[in-house]
């Protein structure tokens, strides 16, 4: 009894700070979309395939940030300080270079990136201003996201939460000041959303900098002490280094691969909707803050089930791992019924605070009905995918796991739907999104099994 009362307050500890920061991310993307919303379906379009391409950036990152954390929370529970150092400066090295790669990408190269989703050239024109600016943002994200992870595994979530807070009141007031020209600012419309986004980013990472400061635990970097020491290392401590790099790797490797062929099958399904028009473009991007609240909502179950499992097989206490893996899993689920059922109370009036026409109000109402169906389906695969099994290092199974769903089926169903049986946006959503039951089942036999199950050296 007192075991499970203690996983319950750690797990509230470690997921409600993540899960009320995911919150009022998405409140504030809601009050985002509705004020791009007062601009019509081609700004709400445009800003919903900038941001599509953006995730392929993010969902790297997230990949990067994955890897420290699965690396990072087995150390902690191996007590290894000395390696839980090596993963944050290790993962901060690679956000850098990955923020500095797609920096250029989207500056340089914006209109060829965009013409691959839309034929429409306003909206196309509206994407490109959009991510070229949004661009700027990347760089700060990438110390955020790894700081964060850090932070989590410590079990001191709160912090970056209240950074978030901060810069989210920041980038909604922006919003309101830039997109609409609002005392004496000039009016810059889709322009306005990017720089807000962009100067939301800037004082985030500057915030949770601040608290890395200040906070007595955290690893602080010598870089010339550092380079001085690699010159002079003694070959079993070199040995040592190439064997973490090699499993860091092993580790990273497929989580990268993973999340960019899934963000690259969820750009096609986004250059699916785009071709079948703006309108469904438009109903589409409609349902993201939706999609993010009710995930966010549950989001820090999937991280709180990575990193406490992380550390219990870290510490090689296996039976514990796979009974608190079960005990998320059902809490999750729960909490995902429970917010379908919200959500479809609420999506005929959801639609209504938009400024478009009725025929995308009501495509925007079937595919929140759509999503609400599939959302339990979808939050097991993210705390068993995203969080249990890939928490024992094992991340080359999910990797696979989401090749099949995504590009074994969900591509092809998608493209099958829309250009051959010409269904319906709301219909090629719920069938190509039919890849996640198929993901799921192949979860729960890698679970089963147990082989998941390991403690990384």
């Amino acid at each position: 009894m007192e075991r499970n009362e203690a996983f319950g307050k750690t797990v509230i500890r470690i997921a409600l700070p993540v899960t009320i920061q995911s919150l009022l991310q998405s409140s504030f993307s809601v009050i985002d979309q509705v004020m791009i919303g007062q601009l019509g379906s081609s700004s709400i379009a445009g800003i919903g395939l900038g941001g599509k391409f953006a995730s392929l950036y993010s969902v790297v990152l997230a990949a990067i940030a994955s890897a420290a954390g699965i690396t990072i929370s087995q150390y902690i529970g191996k007590k290894d300080k000395k390696s839980v150092n090596k993963s944050f400066y290790t993962s901060m090295a690679l956000s850098a270079v990955l923020a500095v790669l797609f920096m250029v990408l989207c500056t340089a190269f914006p209109k060829m990136i965009m013409a691959a989703y839309t034929k429409d050239k306003v909206t196309r024109a509206l994407a490109v201003k959009y991510l070229r600016i949004l661009a700027v943002s990347f760089l700060p994200m990438a110390v955020s996201s790894v700081v964060t992870t850090m932070f989590r595994c410590m079990e001191a979530a709160a912090l970056p939460l209240y950074a978030s807070i901060f810069s989210l009141v920041l980038n909604t007031g922006l919003n309101y000041l830039l997109i609409f020209g609002k005392w004496g600012f000039p009016e810059m419309g889709v322009e306005g959303a990017a720089v807000a986004s962009v100067a939301a980013q800037v004082i985030s990472c500057g915030i949770i900098l601040f608290f890395y400061k200040l906070h007595k635990d955290m690893p602080k970097l010598k870089l010339g002490m550092e380079c001085h020491k690699k010159r002079h290392l003694p070959e079993q401590e070199l040995e040592a280094k190439r064997e973490y790099r090699k499993q860091y790797l092993k580790i990273l490797g497929p989580i990268v691969v993973c999340e960019f062929l899934w963000s690259l099958g969820e750009n096609v399904y986004t250059g699916i909707y785009g071709n079948i028009g703006t309108d469904a473009c438009a109903a589409m991007t409609m349902t993201i803050p939706v999609q993010t609240l009710i995930f966010g909502a549950l989001s820090g179950l999937s991280q709180a089930s990575g990193i406490l499992i992380g550390k219990s097989l870290g510490a090689r206490n296996f039976k514990a791992a796979y009974e608190d893996s079960k005990k998320l899993m059902k809490y999750g689920f729960i909490a995902s019924v429970l917010l379908s059922v919200l959500l479809i109370a609420a999506s005929p009036f959801y639609v209504k605070i938009y400024n478009v026409e009725r025929v995308v109000q009501k495509t925007t109402e079937g595919l929140l009905t759509v999503l609400a169906i599939l959302a339990p389906i979808k939050v097991l695969n993210m705390i068993l995918g995203g969080g249990v099994i890939r928490s024992g290092g094992k991340t080359n199974y999910i990797m696979w796991v989401d090749m099949i769903g995504t590009w074994g089926f969900g591509v092809p169903l998608g493209l099958l739907s829309a250009f051959i049986w010409k269904l319906p946006i709301t219909y090629v959503y719920f069938v190509l999104s039919l890849e996640e039951c198929v993901r799921l089942g192949i979860s729960f036999v890698i679970f089963i099994k147990k082989k998941w199950m390991e403690s990384i050296k």
